[in-house]
């Protein structure tokens, strides 16, 4: 008998900051989509001129290039600009959802802000900076878990809430702590809406990746950064993908409120 994960058949599910090449989001998607579900993505609509090279080359189409791949696949897409930050944004995408889909049964919250001036002492950080960096990736991730927890629970069907955090939020770094402050945040939300949700068979995780070849970290010094850890590579979109489908298949049914390294071992501390 050849194991594996199942569950997914006929769901829908949304993921967030799903429009980049290289990325998390995009194998999440499109691995969700391989898996069985049908797939709502959003992304910013960022204009063309602030691809990176890469994606210009290849005439990427940000969320529409990831609708098409799903797909081709044999399953829906749906590819929607939004501000996860924005209350009603966030609001309307999950009438739109419900509105063309029916039903949720799984939200992967991936959209996060970009690394950038915020990588400094807090001594010299611009509230500005601070307070972008918090609505993006803490509020953001409320917003969503509000909005579609709610369409989880009064479904009755059960169904899963994935959070993308950062081992940052654990390893606490300095010049990191606006974005820190963010993902640590974020594991307490993803505990405390597990136990008020699991009455009602929904699951809320957060997964905690390491450094990951993505176009976001395309700045780093990739040679001192391998030598961080253990495993002795850096990680890839898929590997997050594929914890992501664990913790959304009927194998992961008994996990919630957890906050998982994916990470080759960096960070240790749980």
């Amino acid at each position: 008998m050849t194991a594996q994960l199942s569950g997914f058949d006929g769901k829908v599910a949304v993921v967030t900051g799903a429009g980049r090449m290289r990325s998390i989001g995009r194998p999440v998607a499109v691995q969700l989509a391989a898996a069985g579900c049908d797939v709502v993505i959003t992304g910013t609509g960022r204009p063309p001129e602030r691809y990176p090279d890469d994606e210009k080359a290849s005439r990427w189409r940000d969320i529409e290039s990831v609708a098409d791949e799903i797909r081709k696949l044999g399953r829906r897409a749906l590819p929607i600009v939004s501000d996860v930050s924005d209350e009603d944004s966030v609001n309307g995408l999950a009438e739109r959802v419900m509105s063309d889909f029916g039903r949720v049964d799984i939200v992967v919250n991936n959209a996060g802000s970009a690394r950038g001036e915020d990588r400094c002492a807090i001594v010299d950080l611009d509230p500005r900076i601070w307070r972008s960096v918090i609505d993006i990736n803490l509020t953001g991730t409320f917003l969503m878990c509000r909005a579609f927890g709610r369409l989880l629970v009064e479904a009755g069907r059960g169904g899963s809430i994935v959070n993308i955090s950062s081992i940052a939020g654990k390893r606490l770094s300095p010049r990191a702590g606006a974005y820190a402050a963010s993902k640590a945040a974020i594991h307490a939300l993803t505990a405390c809406m597990a136990q008020e949700v699991g009455a009602a068979s929904v699951r809320v995780n957060a997964i905690c990746p390491g450094f990951i070849d993505t176009s976001r970290l395309d700045t780093i010094d990739w040679q001192r950064t391998i030598g961080q850890i253990p495993l002795g590579r850096a990680g890839k979109g898929k590997d997050i993908a594929d914890a992501v489908l664990f913790l959304c298949s009927d194998q992961g049914a008994w996990v919630t409120g957890q906050a998982w390294n994916v990470d080759g071992g960096t960070v240790v501390q749980h």
